[in-house]
């Protein structure tokens, strides 16, 4: 039963994003599928193994390949996918409570927390180069692959 709520919860959320950064309304959906499909990912991952940086990139990894699909597909920007599917991703809450921390002189907390928001952050920014490097890779194995046939 948790997981159906992870579901619906990270599609809402995601969906919504979309409306916030006006997105066109026949990509909402999509929008938050994506966004429901990284974050079953990461939640999965993270339950299964405990480490929340490598599930936040395999997460990413998956919205990116997805959205530049998806891009294609339906011949849209990719980062209408992309940025609406990481939002489920972001670690605002955790970015909070670092400076929540520094403010009451807790600094090694913050120090801590502050180094695990520049982790997530990072994966997410390496997720999302990591496959779009995969994407160009496939396409020229494809395009090598059609000179060789004519």
């Amino acid at each position: 039963m948790d997981i159906i709520g992870q579901l619906l919860t990270s599609f809402f959320a995601t969906a919504a994003f979309g409306v916030i950064f006006n997105a066109p309304k026949n990509t909402l959906v999509k929008c938050g599928l994506v966004g429901m499909g990284g974050w079953i990912i990461y939640y999965l991952s993270e339950s299964y193994t405990g480490e929340a940086v490598f599930a936040t990139f395999g997460a990413t990894l998956f919205i990116g390949i997805v959205s530049q699909q998806l891009a294609k597909f339906y011949k849209t920007p990719v980062i209408i996918f992309s940025v609406a599917g990481i939002i489920p991703l972001v670690p605002g809450g955790l970015a909070y409570d670092t400076m929540r921390k520094f403010v009451e002189d807790d600094y090694f907390t913050a120090l801590t927390l502050g180094a695990k928001v520049i982790m997530l952050s990072g994966s997410i920014a390496f997720g999302l180069v990591f496959s779009e490097v995969i994407n160009q890779v496939v396409r020229k194995i494809k395009g090598a692959s059609r000179t060789m046939r004519v």
